[in-house]
């Protein structure tokens, strides 16, 4: 689509939205932000808008938003509200910021997504890939909007891209040089009508425009994927702890493998992984298997995966405090997140657990929680719903704050036990993202 001189409509003025809006005028559209809400998190936005001297509105939809030819949605912005229903009655072309901003990028977009596990490797496929010579942008879910960078990004150069369900709803034309499916488990079934099935349609879109040159790398080992995978003209790739390819990774005793075409080509110890946790050498996996599909230098990529610190906010070490552990795990949003949380640690664990419910089921998590858990502290609107899980199985208490919760656990725990927020749940009942989340945690654990 040519943009020039033509009236977009952006709905969502955060940060995919206000990307979006940018690179709409930098394409001498005429960009037009629309958004519902007006808190404190809108108003930082406002400033960006103005100084931009970009239209919009705050605290409502008025017509103004349908006075255009194509409407941009952000992914925080469900398919079933009025504004889009309308949008589709008045026959306006709907967009994701995905597919704008891959429209125009030039360079190979590595494209990442999965229900867990799509910020570590979108982070460490960054880091590798620089570390090896190929400059690297990392965009989408993570840190900057993929439309902030997208021009930016060179012919021969890379973006890698954390991609949600959301994100790939309304795509059209979105056509990743690799496209990575990292695992499906149940999440977000509040926004896709509690239908497993919509939510799995939505992740396996990343390939469905994909041709005979484009490359998908997928989990063996994920029976969603497995089973749901259709016909498709890219070379596949895959990845297993469990089981040997002829084209991929596997796990070989302590060794990771790299075969193409049932030829070795690279070998690394999983003591070159600076990460921890079974479910970190699947992430590594995927990423050693863009590296060579790109032919990079092997040295280079064990050097990458050595020297990858991780991601803030995902079983991020916090302090130690008279030998007790505080982990900050504020991006585990659902139960499949905490599953891999709770397998990272062998001491006791005192867990935070709670915020907004997505549609939890506990029942995938109750075995380690057994095990593991001393006692769980419940948090945000979901805490009932946890306390009425949990509570026959394990100590379960409701605290009002995480503020709370870091006050009593201090004198609660004792020597070479653990903390662990790990919530299982968005977090938008208490704060304004996972990251609010997760700061506001360190701050209460740095203030003792």
């Amino acid at each position: 689509m040519n943009y020039s001189g033509k009236k977009i409509a952006i709905v969502g003025a955060v940060r995919s939205g206000i990307g979006a809006a940018k690179l709409i005028k930098k394409l001498k559209g005429i960009p037009f932000v629309s958004d519902s809400s007006d808190n404190e998190k809108i108003r930082k936005s406002v400033d960006v808008l103005n100084a931009l001297d970009i239209n919009y509105e705050v605290g409502g939809h008025t017509s103004r938003v349908y006075e255009s030819e194509a409407m941009v949605v952000s992914p925080g912005v469900p398919q079933n509200t009025e504004i889009i229903k309308t949008a589709r009655d008045k026959k306006i072309k709907l967009i994701s910021e995905l597919e704008l901003a891959s429209s125009v990028c030039k360079g190979n977009i590595i494209a990442i997504t999965g229900t867990n596990g799509k910020t570590t490797t979108t982070s460490l496929c960054g880091h590798v890939f620089n570390g090896c010579g190929g400059k690297t942008y990392t965009a989408g879910n993570i840190g900057l909007a993929f439309s902030e960078i997208a021009l930016d990004v060179k012919e021969n150069e890379f973006a890698a891209v954390e991609v949600s369900s959301f994100q790939l709803d309304l795509i059209d034309k979105f056509k990743p040089k690799v496209a990575v499916i990292l695992n499906i488990t149940p999440d977000h079934l509040n926004r896709y009508e509690n239908n497993y099935q919509n939510y799995i349609n939505s992740k396996m879109k990343i390939f469905e425009n994909q041709d005979g040159k484009d490359y998908l790398i997928i989990n063996r080992d994920n029976d969603v994927i497995m089973n749901s995978l259709t016909k498709h003209s890219s070379t596949d790739y895959y990845f297993s702890l469990n089981t040997e390819s002829k084209n991929g990774c596997f796990l070989s005793g302590a060794e990771i493998i790299f075969l193409k075409n049932d030829k070795e080509e690279f070998r690394c110890s999983l003591s070159d992984i600076n990460l921890r946790g079974e479910h970190n050498y699947a992430n590594a996996m995927a990423v050693i298997i863009a590296a060579k599909i790109f032919g990079l230098d092997n040295e280079k990529i064990i050097e990458g995966l050595r020297t990858f610190k991780g991601v803030e906010h995902r079983l991020e070490f916090v302090r130690e405090i008279n030998g007790v552990k505080y982990i900050n795990d504020s991006k585990a949003t659902n139960v499949d997140s905490v599953w891999y949380a709770l397998r990272s640690f062998d001491q006791s664990i005192y867990l935070i657990l709670g915020g907004q419910d997505k549609g939890n089921d506990y029942n995938q998590i109750r075995d380690l929680v057994l095990g593991k858990v001393k006692k769980i502290y419940a948090i945000g609107s979901s805490a009932e719903k946890v306390f009425n899980f949990f509570h026959h199985d394990v100590k379960v208490e409701i605290k009002q704050s995480l503020e709370d919760v870091i006050a009593a656990v201090n004198s609660e725990a004792r020597e070479n036990e653990i903390v662990l927020l790990s919530p299982a749940c968005a977090s938008f009942d208490m704060f304004n993202d996972y990251e609010h989340r997760g700061k506001v945690f360190k701050e209460a654990v740095n203030n003792l």
